[in-house]
């Protein structure tokens, strides 16, 4: 299933046992890719920092 199908179903409130289950597919998906994007900041020169600062903004905006 396409992440995009996997959004549709986690948005989808009619079952919530599938619902719950695509949005577990959704974090890990994130995890995957935000890990991923920080490897590549890392290679590219960005600082620890930097990248810490970033994540942390995105963080405090979705608490």
């Amino acid at each position: 299933m396409e992440s995009s199908q996997i959004a549709t179903v986690a948005a989808d409130t009619s079952d919530p046992r599938a619902g719950l289950r695509a949005v577990a597919t959704l974090r890990v998906l994130a995890d995957t890719l935000e890990l991923r994007q920080v490897e590549a900041a890392l290679r590219s020169g960005m600082k620890w920092q930097d990248i810490a600062d970033r994540n942390l903004s995105r963080r405090l905006r979705h608490s």
